[in-house]
Protein backbone atom coordinates (compact mmCIF):
# COMPACT_ATOMS: atom_id res chain seq x y z
CA UNK A 1 0.00 0.00 0.00
CA UNK A 2 1.08 3.53 -0.84
CA UNK A 3 0.44 7.02 0.84
CA UNK A 4 -0.35 10.58 -0.52
CA UNK A 5 -0.31 13.94 1.12
CA UNK A 6 -3.62 15.10 2.01
CA UNK A 7 -2.93 18.56 1.12
CA UNK A 8 -6.39 20.01 3.30
CA UNK A 9 -4.57 18.76 6.12
CA UNK A 10 -0.91 19.93 4.88
CA UNK A 11 0.97 23.26 5.98
CA UNK A 12 4.02 24.52 5.28
CA UNK A 13 5.14 27.27 7.49
CA UNK A 14 7.80 29.62 8.59
CA UNK A 15 8.47 32.36 10.93
CA UNK A 16 11.41 34.85 11.60
CA UNK A 17 12.15 37.95 14.12
CA UNK A 18 11.60 41.16 13.32
CA UNK A 19 12.88 44.30 14.47
CA UNK A 20 14.23 41.92 17.06
CA UNK A 21 11.53 41.81 18.99
CA UNK A 22 8.37 39.82 17.43
CA UNK A 23 8.23 37.10 15.04
CA UNK A 24 6.33 37.42 11.53
CA UNK A 25 4.83 34.19 10.11
CA UNK A 26 3.63 32.84 6.41
CA UNK A 27 3.34 30.17 4.96
CA UNK A 28 2.68 28.53 1.61
CA UNK A 29 -0.63 27.66 -0.36
CA UNK A 30 0.51 25.67 -3.13
CA UNK A 31 2.30 22.65 -2.97
CA UNK A 32 2.76 19.25 -4.25
CA UNK A 33 4.66 16.35 -2.63
CA UNK A 34 5.11 12.44 -2.34
CA UNK A 35 5.82 10.42 0.94
CA UNK A 36 7.10 7.18 0.64
CA UNK A 37 5.91 5.99 4.12
CA UNK A 38 7.68 2.11 5.51
CA UNK A 39 5.90 1.34 8.37
CA UNK A 40 8.09 -1.78 8.79
CA UNK A 41 11.07 -0.24 7.80
CA UNK A 42 10.96 3.75 8.69
CA UNK A 43 14.32 4.09 7.84
CA UNK A 44 13.38 3.54 4.19
CA UNK A 45 10.81 6.21 4.05
CA UNK A 46 10.98 9.04 1.89
CA UNK A 47 9.80 12.08 1.18
CA UNK A 48 9.88 15.18 -1.31
CA UNK A 49 7.90 18.25 -1.71
CA UNK A 50 7.70 20.85 -4.70
CA UNK A 51 6.13 24.25 -3.26
CA UNK A 52 5.05 27.32 -5.44
CA UNK A 53 7.19 29.87 -4.24
CA UNK A 54 4.59 33.10 -5.34
CA UNK A 55 1.84 31.50 -2.80
CA UNK A 56 3.80 32.71 0.08
CA UNK A 57 1.29 34.26 2.34
CA UNK A 58 2.39 36.38 5.42
CA UNK A 59 -1.40 38.13 5.45
CA UNK A 60 0.15 41.25 4.31
CA UNK A 61 0.27 42.05 0.56
CA UNK A 62 2.98 44.35 0.86
CA UNK A 63 5.05 42.22 2.80
CA UNK A 64 4.24 39.53 0.44
CA UNK A 65 5.13 41.38 -3.03
CA UNK A 66 8.37 42.04 -1.40
CA UNK A 67 9.13 38.26 -0.49
CA UNK A 68 8.55 37.35 -3.89
CA UNK A 69 10.74 40.23 -5.29
CA UNK A 70 14.47 39.85 -5.89
CA UNK A 71 15.16 41.03 -2.59
CA UNK A 72 13.72 37.71 -1.23
CA UNK A 73 12.51 34.79 -3.38
CA UNK A 74 12.43 35.94 -6.45
CA UNK A 75 9.98 34.01 -7.76
CA UNK A 76 9.85 34.96 -11.40
CA UNK A 77 13.05 33.91 -12.40
CA UNK A 78 12.95 30.77 -9.41
CA UNK A 79 9.23 29.52 -9.53
CA UNK A 80 9.52 26.97 -7.02
CA UNK A 81 11.23 25.86 -3.97
CA UNK A 82 12.17 22.51 -3.28
CA UNK A 83 12.77 19.58 -0.71
CA UNK A 84 14.38 16.23 -1.34
CA UNK A 85 14.80 13.43 1.60
CA UNK A 86 18.06 11.43 1.59
CA UNK A 87 18.19 9.65 4.30
CA UNK A 88 16.27 8.84 7.46
CA UNK A 89 17.60 8.42 11.02
CA UNK A 90 15.03 7.13 14.35
CA UNK A 91 15.47 8.15 17.65
CA UNK A 92 12.55 5.72 19.20
CA UNK A 93 9.74 4.71 17.63
CA UNK A 94 7.52 8.49 17.86
CA UNK A 95 11.24 10.89 16.70
CA UNK A 96 13.53 11.13 14.27
CA UNK A 97 15.42 12.96 11.87
CA UNK A 98 14.88 13.64 8.20
CA UNK A 99 17.91 14.87 5.82
CA UNK A 100 17.34 15.85 2.63
CA UNK A 101 18.37 18.56 -0.01
CA UNK A 102 16.49 22.10 0.09
CA UNK A 103 16.78 24.19 -2.71
CA UNK A 104 15.60 28.00 -2.62
CA UNK A 105 16.08 29.56 -5.98
CA UNK A 106 18.88 28.51 -7.37
CA UNK A 107 21.07 26.68 -4.38
CA UNK A 108 20.51 23.79 -3.01
CA UNK A 109 21.56 22.85 0.83
CA UNK A 110 21.24 19.77 3.35
CA UNK A 111 19.42 20.63 5.93
CA UNK A 112 18.00 18.11 9.26
CA UNK A 113 14.43 17.92 9.89
CA UNK A 114 13.27 17.06 13.37
CA UNK A 115 10.74 14.57 13.37
CA UNK A 116 7.39 13.66 15.18
CA UNK A 117 5.55 10.79 14.39
CA UNK A 118 1.91 11.56 15.77
CA UNK A 119 0.22 7.80 15.12
CA UNK A 120 -2.58 6.85 12.54
CA UNK A 121 -6.17 7.12 12.69
CA UNK A 122 -9.26 5.89 10.58
CA UNK A 123 -11.64 8.63 10.47
CA UNK A 124 -15.43 7.80 9.62
CA UNK A 125 -15.36 7.61 5.41
CA UNK A 126 -12.99 4.51 6.04
CA UNK A 127 -9.75 6.01 5.41
CA UNK A 128 -6.31 6.13 7.26
CA UNK A 129 -4.22 8.67 8.00
CA UNK A 130 -0.99 9.40 9.79
CA UNK A 131 0.37 12.81 11.27
CA UNK A 132 3.80 14.22 11.79
CA UNK A 133 5.45 17.35 12.43
CA UNK A 134 8.66 18.38 11.12
CA UNK A 135 10.60 21.58 11.74
CA UNK A 136 14.48 22.71 11.10
CA UNK A 137 16.23 26.18 11.79
CA UNK A 138 17.86 27.42 8.20
CA UNK A 139 20.17 31.00 7.97
CA UNK A 140 18.42 32.27 4.88
CA UNK A 141 21.57 33.62 4.04
CA UNK A 142 23.06 30.63 2.98
CA UNK A 143 20.86 30.60 0.22
CA UNK A 144 21.21 33.83 -1.18
CA UNK A 145 18.68 35.72 0.57
CA UNK A 146 20.86 38.08 2.58
CA UNK A 147 18.74 41.45 2.17
CA UNK A 148 17.89 43.64 5.80
CA UNK A 149 18.11 46.92 6.92
CA UNK A 150 20.20 48.25 9.92
CA UNK A 151 18.24 49.74 12.49
CA UNK A 152 19.30 52.81 14.75
CA UNK A 153 19.07 51.06 18.02
CA UNK A 154 21.21 48.18 16.52
CA UNK A 155 20.73 45.02 15.28
CA UNK A 156 18.76 44.21 11.91
CA UNK A 157 15.12 44.09 10.54
CA UNK A 158 14.85 41.12 9.26
CA UNK A 159 16.94 37.93 10.99
CA UNK A 160 19.12 35.78 9.26
CA UNK A 161 17.25 32.57 10.98
CA UNK A 162 14.33 31.20 9.91
CA UNK A 163 11.91 28.51 11.45
CA UNK A 164 10.10 26.37 8.72
CA UNK A 165 7.70 24.03 10.60
CA UNK A 166 5.26 20.99 8.23
CA UNK A 167 2.71 19.66 9.78
CA UNK A 168 1.59 16.69 7.47
CA UNK A 169 -1.30 14.14 6.88
CA UNK A 170 -0.84 10.98 4.66
CA UNK A 171 -3.54 8.90 3.25
CA UNK A 172 -2.95 5.26 2.97
CA UNK A 173 -3.91 4.04 -0.54
CA UNK A 174 -6.01 1.00 -0.85
CA UNK A 175 -6.69 -0.32 -4.26
CA UNK A 176 -8.99 -2.86 -3.16
CA UNK A 177 -11.25 -1.17 -1.09
CA UNK A 178 -10.85 2.28 -2.96
CA UNK A 179 -13.45 1.47 -5.58
CA UNK A 180 -16.59 0.66 -3.07
CA UNK A 181 -15.46 2.71 -0.22
CA UNK A 182 -16.37 6.36 0.24
CA UNK A 183 -14.31 9.27 -0.39
CA UNK A 184 -13.75 11.66 2.63
CA UNK A 185 -15.02 14.84 1.17
CA UNK A 186 -12.31 16.60 2.59
CA UNK A 187 -9.80 15.14 0.92
CA UNK A 188 -11.14 14.18 -2.31
CA UNK A 189 -8.11 16.12 -3.94
CA UNK A 190 -4.44 14.26 -3.12
CA UNK A 191 -1.02 15.48 -2.95
CA UNK A 192 -1.55 19.08 -4.08
CA UNK A 193 -2.90 22.41 -2.61
CA UNK A 194 -3.82 25.34 -4.41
Amino acid sequence: MGWQIDPTHTRIQFSARHLMIADVRGHFESFTGSVEFDEQDPQRSRASLWIEAASVNTGNALRDAHLRSPDFLSTEKYPHLSFESTRVELLDASRGRIIGNLTIRDMTREIVLDVEYAGQSKSPWGTVSAGFRATTRILRGEWGLVWNQLLETGGVLVDNQVTISVDIEILKQDRARSQDAPVSPESSSLGTRR
